[in-house]
């Protein structure tokens, strides 16, 4: 499940209703799939496409998305830190950036307009659409693995229009997994 953290106010939602809501009132959609059995991180993408295939038809329907893939990300992954870098700085896309995550963690931070920056990481079974022209950046966590379905209205992909703010270095790129907390414990027990 997604964890959402509402940093300017120290606030750490789990509870995938109050994330959904607190998600909805900046205008970014969050649902919770049941993840479909035998799917793992060595599922091709055509096994991964056929398990959901009803709920990526629903998708594709409601938001007019013409394609879809699925991305698999891992230390491996040849140019991973190119690639990588092109998504982690502030940016906004032409089309919506939705994504259902299959396997691994990510960390979306959106700076929506009228409120503060939010992190949500998300894990196996959460959906995220972040509108067009929201403004936002990605990162994958610290094991660097994520492997997601991916739906685009535009066959040719997200191109990411740069704001060249820096705000993201403002914000750290640090998942709210196991190992996050007890490096949080660790540094508050240093701090005593």
């Amino acid at each position: 499940m997604a964890v959402l953290k509402i940093i300017e106010e120290g606030r750490t939602i789990g509870d995938p209703e109050a994330i959904r809501e607190y998600l909805a009132g900046v205008g970014i959609r969050y649902e919770r799939w049941d993840l479909a059995p035998g799917i793992d991180k060595e599922a091709s993408a055509e096994t991964i496409l056929s398990a959901y295939k009803q709920q990526i038809e629903w998708v594709k329907q409601d938001g007019g998305y013409t394609t879809v893939d699925v991305i698999s990300v891992s230390p491996s992954t040849p140019g991973i830190d190119a690639m990588l870098a092109k998504f982690s700085t502030e940016h906004w896309h032409d089309e919506d950036e939705v994504r259902f995550t299959v396997h691994g963690r990510g960390l979306y931070h959106v700076h929506p307009p009228n409120g503060p920056v939010i992190a949500l990481e998300v894990r196996p079974g959460d959906l995220i659409r972040v509108p067009r022209g929201t403004l936002h950046w990605f990162d994958v966590c610290g094991e660097r693995e994520i492997k997601a379905i991916r739906f685009f209205q535009d066959a040719a992909g997200w191109t990411p229009h740069y704001t060249y703010s820096a705000l993201e270095k403002q914000h750290e790129p640090v998942c709210f997994g196991p190992a996050y907390r007890l490096e949080a414990d660790l540094t508050a027990a240093a701090d005593k």
